[in-house]
């Protein structure tokens, strides 16, 4: 069991949101909010996908650039799963953290857009994008070991299967890698 990471998985995400919704009440200054509501953001970022996605679900993502400027996104996760490692409830608690804060940033963009509060879109725009990269980062960790995120998305939404040069590495400590090669 891990509560301390469960924690903090939800804590830089809910304090992110719930500055966002209530800084006016607090401060008066734009500057403030939106640097503190950034640092939270990018604490939460670096939370989940450093510590609490191996804690808590066993997984792990990144992106290496070769010497040639390619990019590289490796993803990465426990052959066997162990029970003792985390429970059903903390990987839960883990992939609705992560499945949901994403929806209620885009509702915050939607919001702030149609009430022509243009300042804050940046800071909308930065909280979907990390929130967001994680949360693309764990789906490929999930399905990495069973299909493609490619061959997915095409049985879903009918297109064309492209085909990517995939690696798969057993590490020493009994974890599987799955790198999708290719350039941004």
């Amino acid at each position: 069991r891990h509560p301390l990471a469960t924690f903090f998985h939800l804590f830089f995400r809910v304090s992110a949101i719930v500055t966002y919704l209530f800084c006016d009440w607090f401060s008066n200054s734009f500057v403030a909010c939106f640097v503190t509501i950034l640092l939270l953001l990018s604490f939460d970022f670096w939370s989940v996908k450093n510590v609490t996605g191996r804690l808590l679900v066993g997984l792990r993502w990144w992106n290496q650039i070769d010497e040639d400027g390619k990019s590289h996104w490796m993803f990465e996760a426990k052959k066997v799963p162990t029970i003792a490692a985390s429970t059903e409830a903390e990987a839960r608690i883990f992939w609705l953290g992560l499945i949901i804060c994403p929806v209620i940033w885009t509702m915050f963009f939607f919001s702030t857009l149609f009430s022509l509060k243009l300042k804050w879109l940046a800071l909308v725009i930065a909280g979907i994008s990390l929130q967001t990269a994680n949360l693309y980062g764990y789906i490929h960790c999930k399905l990495g070991g069973q299909k493609t995120i490619s061959r997915v998305t095409s049985r879903l939404f009918g297109t064309a299967d492209v085909p990517k040069r995939q690696s798969r590495r057993i590490s020493e400590d009994g974890t599987e890698e799955h790198g999708k090669t290719g350039t941004r």
